[in-house]
This record gives C-alpha cells, structure tokens and sequence, in this order.
C-alpha cells in the first residue's frame, strides 16, 4: 500500500487506534457450555430395541433406558447424554453404529 492514498490515511486519527483503555472479555463464551446428544423418533426402530441401545450403549439400567426410550417416542426426542464435545461426539457416533437417528447441539 505505497502511494498518496497510504500516506493520507497514515496521518488520519483513525489510522492509529488508542489502545489506552482496557478490555474486558467475557471468559464464558459459547465454547464453554456442555454439549448435548439428542435421540430422534424414528418409523423404523423398535421401543425395545431403543431401550436396549440405551442399556448397552449408553450404560443406563433397564428403568432409565425405558423412560427415555418412551420420551422419544412421545415427545419425538430426548436429551440422552451431555458433556464435552468429544465424549459427547462419541455417543452419536455410537448411536448412529446401532442405526439410531442421533444428533448433537450445543446447550443454550
């Protein structure tokens, strides 16, 4: 950037920022929050089938696995796990491996 232009706008108050005043930055940022893996109804899996996904795959006990295989299929989805991003990458993975329709999204 040679030339009159560069000059002008090099002896502009805008060219040099003051950088006197101190910044504060919000250390919570949305990297921050947990993530969640989300079990979708779906026409093809059985309810017993999804319980015991839940069961194996996910170590709940036969009582937990069934609540949330019945919230699936009332309400069309549940929360099933949260966490980091990696284990909970993971989970979907696994999920998926089982031929469960799992998605995962960052808590609001």
């Amino acid at each position: 950037m040679n030339g009159p232009f560069h000059a002008q706008m090099m002896g502009s108050p805008m060219a040099t920022p003051e950088l006197d005043e101190a910044l504060e930055v919000d250390v919570s940022t949305a990297e921050n929050l947990p993530w969640m893996c989300i079990v979708w109804d779906d026409p093809v899996n059985l309810m017993s089938y999804v319980a015991y996904v839940f069961q194996t795959v996910l170590g709940y006990d036969r009582k937990r696995a069934t609540e949330l295989m019945m919230q699936v299929h009332t309400e069309g989805k549940a929360v099933v796990s949260s966490g980091e991003r990696d284990k909970v990458e993971g989970d979907v993975k696994k999920l998926h491996t089982a031929g469960l329709w799992a998605t995962m999204q960052q808590s609001s």
